[in-house]
């Protein structure tokens, strides 16, 4: 039971880092603090003003996008929060709500955007999903800009 919910706060943690990959186009691995950041990358470490300020930087949001982007990151979060202490959910239940919520934010946020940040944040979903893909494979990133955890 405690590894199921230790795997649940794992989860969660994934889910609330939007983009450890969004660092790629300007190299700097300080913005990828899941990766990067060792083991305390948990859903404490993406608030969404945090997450907001990441994807002003790499989407260069205005200011209005940036209000808007807040406001769903605090949603989700919320949502998040809620479905992580009902614990009357099972934990694939919880996971697959977890995913849901996630990917209806990343679609609210890709709508606030113009064509040339739709492109830019359809690659760095991309390159999420790579890094996510390896990462529950228990691969380390091949990325450059995505230090392993050690």
């Amino acid at each position: 039971m405690v590894k199921h919910a230790l795997l649940a706060l794992v989860v969660a943690g994934l889910l609330y880092t939007v983009n450890p990959a969004a660092a790629q186009d300007n190299g700097s691995a300080g913005q990828q603090s899941a990766p990067a950041g060792g083991p305390e990358h948990g859903h404490h470490h993406f608030d969404p003003a945090k997450r907001t300020e990441m994807l002003t930087k790499q989407l260069k949001l205005n200011s209005d996008q940036q209000a808007k982007v807040l406001d769903i990151l605090k949603s989700e979060q919320s949502q998040m929060e809620s479905l992580h202490s009902d614990t009357s959910t099972s934990q694939d239940d919880r996971r697959s709500k977890m995913m849901e919520i996630h990917k209806t934010s990343n679609e609210q946020i890709r709508t606030l955007l113009d064509s040339n940040q739709q492109k830019k944040w359809d690659a760095m979903q991309s390159q999420h999903e790579q890094w996510q893909g390896h990462h529950q494979e228990g691969q380390a990133p091949n990325g450059g800009a995505s230090s392993p955890q050690q």
